[in-house]
Protein backbone atom coordinates (compact mmCIF):
# COMPACT_ATOMS: atom_id res chain seq x y z
CA UNK A 1 0.00 0.00 0.00
CA UNK A 2 1.30 3.46 -0.90
CA UNK A 3 1.03 6.08 1.87
CA UNK A 4 -1.03 9.15 1.04
CA UNK A 5 -0.51 12.63 2.41
CA UNK A 6 -3.82 13.86 3.78
CA UNK A 7 -4.14 16.95 5.95
CA UNK A 8 -5.46 16.29 9.44
CA UNK A 9 -9.25 16.75 9.66
CA UNK A 10 -8.87 19.71 12.03
CA UNK A 11 -7.12 21.81 9.38
CA UNK A 12 -8.67 23.86 6.63
CA UNK A 13 -6.91 26.06 4.09
CA UNK A 14 -7.98 29.55 3.02
CA UNK A 15 -9.67 29.89 -0.35
CA UNK A 16 -7.38 29.65 -3.36
CA UNK A 17 -7.02 32.67 -5.63
CA UNK A 18 -9.39 31.19 -8.21
CA UNK A 19 -12.17 30.18 -5.78
CA UNK A 20 -15.36 32.21 -5.85
CA UNK A 21 -18.02 33.18 -3.31
CA UNK A 22 -20.93 30.73 -3.11
CA UNK A 23 -23.35 33.70 -2.96
CA UNK A 24 -22.15 36.17 -5.60
CA UNK A 25 -19.14 34.75 -7.47
CA UNK A 26 -16.70 37.38 -6.13
CA UNK A 27 -13.21 36.30 -5.04
CA UNK A 28 -13.34 33.98 -2.01
CA UNK A 29 -11.94 35.35 1.26
CA UNK A 30 -13.31 32.87 3.83
CA UNK A 31 -13.73 29.08 3.80
CA UNK A 32 -15.87 27.45 6.45
CA UNK A 33 -16.32 23.77 7.19
CA UNK A 34 -19.70 22.54 8.37
CA UNK A 35 -20.27 19.69 10.85
CA UNK A 36 -20.97 17.22 8.04
CA UNK A 37 -17.66 18.04 6.33
CA UNK A 38 -19.06 20.26 3.57
CA UNK A 39 -17.27 23.51 2.83
CA UNK A 40 -18.54 26.92 1.80
CA UNK A 41 -16.54 29.86 0.43
CA UNK A 42 -17.58 33.49 0.86
CA UNK A 43 -16.31 36.85 -0.34
CA UNK A 44 -15.43 39.40 2.32
CA UNK A 45 -18.76 41.22 1.97
CA UNK A 46 -20.94 38.14 2.46
CA UNK A 47 -18.66 36.60 5.11
CA UNK A 48 -19.10 39.68 7.29
CA UNK A 49 -22.74 40.26 6.38
CA UNK A 50 -23.71 36.73 7.51
CA UNK A 51 -21.09 36.34 10.26
CA UNK A 52 -23.64 35.95 13.08
CA UNK A 53 -25.34 33.06 11.26
CA UNK A 54 -22.13 31.49 9.97
CA UNK A 55 -20.56 31.12 13.41
CA UNK A 56 -23.56 28.99 14.45
CA UNK A 57 -22.84 26.38 11.76
CA UNK A 58 -19.05 26.63 11.43
CA UNK A 59 -16.84 23.85 12.78
CA UNK A 60 -13.60 25.21 11.29
CA UNK A 61 -12.72 28.23 9.22
CA UNK A 62 -9.80 29.75 7.35
CA UNK A 63 -9.61 33.30 6.07
CA UNK A 64 -7.38 34.94 3.52
CA UNK A 65 -4.44 36.42 5.47
CA UNK A 66 -5.38 39.93 4.33
CA UNK A 67 -9.06 39.56 5.32
CA UNK A 68 -10.43 40.35 8.77
CA UNK A 69 -13.58 38.28 9.41
CA UNK A 70 -16.07 39.66 11.91
CA UNK A 71 -16.97 36.12 12.95
CA UNK A 72 -13.62 35.58 14.71
CA UNK A 73 -14.77 37.76 17.62
CA UNK A 74 -18.19 36.12 17.67
CA UNK A 75 -16.71 32.61 17.81
CA UNK A 76 -14.49 33.61 20.74
CA UNK A 77 -17.59 34.46 22.85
Amino acid sequence: MTPTLTPPPETVSPPAADERCDRCNAAGKLRITLAGGSELVFCGHHANKYAEDLVKITVRYAADPEFSWRGVDLMAN
